[in-house]
């Protein structure tokens, strides 16, 4: 860097353009550098300012061109040199580093601002959404911006990155990659003309938007199909999909629309199917009334390690609708015939693990006993969800 372009000027010019609405274009940025540098620069330190200013002030930074790539679906800083991007293979270092922690702030600031949302030291962390981003990220719906400050994170500013990329793969395409074996696929094909309700359920990044997607691909072009989703990543090949996305409040704190206010929404819109992207709350209170009421084929995706930890977090979730779990055992019962196991593989590949039968047990307890497995084939429950979807399909 020139002795004329010193820290002290970049800050001044930071500070002036931080005022702006978005970010700030090329000729913003060169008049804010020639305002604050007196008119000492010459040429050379005017454009080297310039390239450093708005690559740093614009889109993500220098974390831009890794949002670029099309196979990059998380962009992870942990510290100033320690920027790490999954691309769907499990976590890689890159070579992109930042001067400072105070560098990582700064950007991890700006991107809350222009998610309309607040990063201080009076609110140490932000979860967002980055708007105005589809077009530099392609067919992209986005991006979700998590960020912690130093000193709550210990080892310095946290920045979580998520493309939002549409999740458009068909159930042949998801067979032809191995993520589904061929016996799963005809009966997962089965299970969707049965219209049976069904979950999927797995870890963060296991495929569980993707196999949800795949499989509604397979609803009939004459049925419509309502999305619920807390981010938009539904996209499903199908002639009749309407999407609702949830929407946080603003800085003042209001005009949230949470997933239960539009599931309650959908009721309304003559679903033939209604589909919430991921339960993490009291939705689940109002998606299970509303299978209970002739709505049925439904789904949803759920976070659990597991087809028999389910009920458990099933549990937890209703109990933020006001739903005891006696109530949450029996509408769940009668609202949901099948759950589905995805999981991301030692070689970071994914694929459906289990298909899971739900069964009412002696205690009147809800539980999910195995039908199909991907290491043994049919299982224990086999016969029973055979029995359903014949007694359903009259075949």
């Amino acid at each position: 860097m020139s002795a004329l372009v010193t820290s002290e000027l970049l800050d001044r010019v930071r500070e002036r353009l931080a005022g702006g609405l978005g970010d700030p274009d090329p000729a913003q940025v060169a008049a804010a550098i020639r305002a604050e540098a007196g008119g000492v620069l010459g040429d050379t330190d005017l454009l080297r300012t310039l390239r450093l200013l708005q690559t740093e002030m614009t889109g993500a930074g220098v974390l831009e061109p890794l949002l670029q790539d099309p196979r990059v679906a998380d962009v992870l800083v942990t510290g100033p040199d320690a920027v790490w991007i999954d691309r769907g293979e499990g976590l890689l270092k890159t070579s992109v580093t930042f001067p400072d922690d105070a560098a990582v702030r700064r950007l991890a600031q700006r991107l809350a601002l222009s998610a309309g949302r607040r990063l201080d030291d009076a609110q140490p962390w932000v979860d967002g959404r980055l708007s105005g981003r589809e077009a530099a990220l392609g067919d992209a719906f986005g991006v979700r911006l998590h960020a912690v400050l130093a000193p709550v994170a210990h080892g310095g500013t946290c920045v979580s990155l998520r493309v939002l990329r549409p999740a458009t793969q068909g159930l042949d395409a998801l067979a032809a990659a191995g993520a589904v074996p061929a016996d799963a696929k005809l009966l997962l094909e089965r299970i969707i003309q049965a219209r049976l309700a069904f979950l999927v359920v797995g870890g963060t990044g296991a495929g569980k938007t993707t196999l949800l997607s795949g499989l509604l691909a397979k609803v009939g072009p004459a049925e419509r199909i309502i999305c619920v989703e807390d981010a938009a990543e539904l996209a499903p090949p199908h002639p009749h999909v309407v999407r609702l996305v949830a929407r946080t409040a603003n800085v003042e704190g209001v005009g949230a629309v949470t997933v239960r206010d539009l599931v309650r929404q959908a009721l309304r819109m003559r679903p033939d199917r209604i589909v919430v992207g991921e339960v993490r709350g009291a939705e689940v209170v109002d998606l299970l009334t509303a299978l209970n009421t002739g709505h049925d084929g439904g789904a949803g995706t759920v976070h659990a390690n597991s087809p028999q930890e389910v009920p458990a977090r099933l549990e937890a979730l209703a109990a933020l609708g006001g739903m005891d779990r006696a109530a949450l055992h029996s509408q769940l019962a009668a609202a949901v015939q099948v759950v589905l196991h995805v999981h991301r593989r030692a070689d970071g590949s994914r694929g459906l693990r289990e298909i899971g039968l739900v069964q009412r047990g002696e205690s009147a307890r809800v539980r999910i006993v195995a039908a199909w497995r991907a290491d043994d084939g049919p299982a224990a429950a086999a016969a029973d969800l055979a029995h359903l979807l014949t007694e359903r399909l009259g075949r």
